[in-house]
């Protein structure tokens, strides 16, 4: 281990453990290299960042961020982004004031998640150095590639710039009026001038780091100039455990692949999901896995074929699966690429729609909307996902690539330019 140096780095990631875990693993890397870190995420992830061995910094409770998971409108197109972006600008102050305590411009770095608004803050009022960590390719706006926005499925035969223009909108409608009003407010206690557009300045001027390989989300020549792509920061060992339970290995030995349903770590309105997932494995004879840590969203009196567990690392245990079918967040995403595995993608809101597109197009997968996703549905597309070859060579190929990226350590070399 190189010996440590003066500059801090400072991570501060706002949001689920999709958000999180890929912070978690780069504080660990960076670590490794002999650089001093410290987190700030909410509180309950700090235990899982001290059993990574990295001092965290709690942002609100666990009361306040139950509060907001558990809120029905936040798994809705349109309402949640209402809902997330309100706790956004919530969580600006909070994070700014840790950082004014601790982080010292000129010698220390910020590395922020993308709804870490408080570290942009910081940035314009203190001038600390901040590098922008943006996991999913729909928080970069493209006029000549726009992404798919939640509650906007516009058909891609449209002109793209007519696309661009009309997602332009949730700014002024939605993301504008949930966001702005709380944070311009602080701006102006601290004399900034206020933000107009949320999605533009958010992006730190000085380095903005994209975690998705270019395959997977070409390079547009309208990015931000200071945008580098890094590829998929794997991080799923760092969740709740490193490894398969006994309970999971059993099921897996006992008997065929089976198929994988998950519709995200925060996700309190899945009820109907895995009550699908269940009746879909009784119609295709197949065997499943749920995995969710809210039992209450699980069916009671689960048939023997089928397992429910409240955490597995996905890198563990996709290899030995015939096929996942989940909600489309990229890292769920990026692991089924890694393990080859052909997904169904059940978007719910945030990117997870145009994740889904880009999982088409790679070939790897498909995409049934949740009013659509009926077991009878369920089961053809996943028929003709596992009998096809085209697919499994997509998924193959796409396993190949994966092994030549890591996201982990390009993050960290970008990281460490800017000590």
């Amino acid at each position: 281990m190189t010996a440590r140096r003066e500059g801090r780095v400072y991570l501060v990631a706002v949001g689920t453990h999709g958000d999180v875990l890929p912070i978690i693993a780069l504080g660990v890397a960076l670590a490794k290299r002999g650089l001093a870190v410290t987190l700030a995420a909410p509180a309950p992830f700090c235990a899982l960042a001290e059993r990574a061995g990295l001092a965290c910094h709690a942002l609100g409770t666990q009361d306040e961020f139950s509060e907001v998971v558990r809120a029905a409108p936040l798994w809705r197109p349109i309402r949640g982004a209402r809902s997330l972006f309100s706790a956004v600008a919530r969580a600006a102050e909070p994070t700014f004031r840790w950082l004014e305590a601790n982080c010292r411009p000129g010698v220390d770095v910020v590395v922020a998640s993308s709804l870490a608004v408080g570290a942009r803050v910081a940035q314009d009022r203190l001038g600390l150095s901040v590098v922008t960590l943006h996991l999913m390719p729909m928080l970069i706006e493209s006029r000549l590639a726009p992404p798919r926005l939640p509650g906007l499925p516009l058909p891609d035969m449209l002109p793209a710039r007519l696309r661009a223009w009309l997602g332009r909108g949730a700014d002024p409608l939605v993301i504008g009026p949930a966001a702005l009003p709380g944070l311009n407010a602080f701006r102006g206690r601290l004399g900034l001038p206020p933000v107009r557009r949320l999605r533009h300045w958010w992006n730190s001027p000085q380095r903005v780091l994209l975690a998705t390989p270019s395959w997977y989300a070409a390079p547009q020549p309208d990015w931000p100039e200071q945008l580098v792509q890094i590829g998929f920061p794997l991080a799923d060992l760092y969740g709740d455990t490193d490894g398969l339970t006994q309970d999971v290995a059993g099921f897996l030995a006992a008997g065929t692949p089976p198929l994988v349903f998950t519709y995200g770590s925060a996700m309190s309105q899945a009820r109907r999901f895995f009550a699908t997932a269940v009746e879909t494995c009784r119609r295709t004879g197949r065997r499943g896995i749920l995995l969710t840590g809210r039992p209450d969203q699980v069916p009671p009196d689960l048939p023997a074929g089928v397992h429910h567990a409240a955490y597995a690392p996905l890198s563990r245990l996709l290899p030995s699966c015939a096929a996942l079918i989940h909600h489309g967040g990229v890292g769920t995403v990026a692991q089924a690429l890694a393990a080859g595995c052909p997904q169904l993608i059940v978007p719910v809101a945030f990117d997870h729609a145009d994740e889904g597109r880009r999982v088409e197009r790679l070939g790897v997968g498909a995409t049934l909307r949740r009013r659509r996703f009926t077991p009878a549905r369920a089961g053809r597309v996943i028929g003709r996902l596992m009998s096809s070859q085209s697919v499994a060579k997509a998924c193959s190929d796409v396993r190949a690539r994966m092994r030549c990226q890591d996201g982990i350590a390009r993050g960290c070399d970008e990281i460490e330019r800017m000590l």
